[in-house]
């Protein structure tokens, strides 16, 4: 794993709540402090790789059963221009 992907993973283990609604809303993608709660428990339980197509193509089918299918495909974009930008 390179320091990028440590810095993501460390960054979802101390990011709270709110911090992510914040994120969420400046990206476009608005999303209840109850649904951050489920995502963040999500991505801490789960060691999910949003650097590869597969770990993310099941994080993203998740993440569509917590907020809906429209934020769901959002995200995926947001993921993919993130990850070709490393």
């Amino acid at each position: 794993m390179n320091l990028y992907q440590q810095l993501v993973k460390q960054k979802l283990k101390t990011i709270t709540p709110e911090e992510l609604v914040a994120y969420s809303q400046d990206y476009g993608l608005p999303i209840t402090v109850s649904q951050a709660k489920k995502i963040l428990h999500l991505a801490r339980t789960n060691d999910i790789n949003v650097f590869d197509p597969q770990e993310r193509k099941k994080w993203v089918r998740e993440l569509a059963k917590i907020t809906s299918p429209e934020i769901a495909k959002k995200a995926n974009e947001l993921f993919l221009k993130f990850v070709q930008k490393k």
